[in-house]
């Protein structure tokens, strides 16, 4: 497990607490939820609950309401989000962390064809048509790390951690199970890597639209005798 510092969400929570009055509602809102996950991450016991409660840090940052639906958390919302981060980012700190502190994992993440979605669509419709896919998505993942697309890489990287997210979140993984350990290590290391950065831009975002947060805070409901 990644050893996230242990004053990472709390000076994060202050940096919120110093903004706050600045800062639209719901985005208040959605950056205390945020935070309030990352240090479930720090306290968790192993990569399995580090990575759940990272991604749903990551979920609280980026999921919007859709008019009553269910919140959005799909690939069109994550290239709008990270493409919101990017615009915000002046001192290129995503890249910074993809390319120079973090490049070795995501590079494994990339070649890895179990966090691949069309790896498992060939599993089940019993053919191999995911070998080809997969190689020009990572082709163009390790171009887009080399020359410096931070939105076109953090999307296939979010793509691979979305099934991870999946494996996990709807029990296609054993907890602590020792099979294909590396991806949930390098994406609990990954995402708690990247997860403060992008809070703080955020933090200091507060006029960019981050969207309706699902689930808004609402008060006692009144009697209805």
């Amino acid at each position: 497990m990644k050893d996230l510092t242990s004053s990472t969400a709390q000076h994060l929570k202050q940096q919120l607490k110093s903004a706050d009055p600045a800062l639209p509602d719901d985005l208040a809102t959605r950056l205390h939820r945020a935070i309030s996950w990352l240090q479930a991450a720090e306290d968790a016991v192993n990569d399995d609950m580090e990575f759940i409660a990272l991604w749903i840090a990551f979920s609280a940052c980026c999921s919007i309401d859709q008019q009553g639906d269910a919140p959005l958390e799909d690939h069109e919302q994550f290239l709008r989000f990270v493409g919101n981060l990017v615009k915000h980012d002046h001192g290129n700190r995503i890249y910074s962390c993809l390319w120079e502190e973090y490049s070795t994992h995501v590079k494994a993440l990339i070649r890895n064809p179990y966090v691949f979605h069309p790896f498992w669509v060939s599993q089940r419709e019993g053919n191999d048509a995911w070998q080809r896919q997969f190689d020009q998505s990572s082709l163009a993942a390790l171009n887009a790390l080399s020359r410096g697309r931070v939105t076109e890489l953090c999307s296939i990287v979010l793509d691979r951690l979305f099934v991870l997210r999946n494996q996990l979140i709807f029990g296609g993984a054993t907890y602590q199970g020792r099979v294909n350990r590396e991806q949930v290590t390098d994406g609990a290391g990954l995402l708690g890597t990247l997860l403060p950065i992008m809070i703080s831009i955020m933090l200091q975002a507060g006029d960019e639209d981050w969207g309706n947060i699902a689930y808004p805070v609402v008060g006692p409901l009144s009697s209805t005798r």
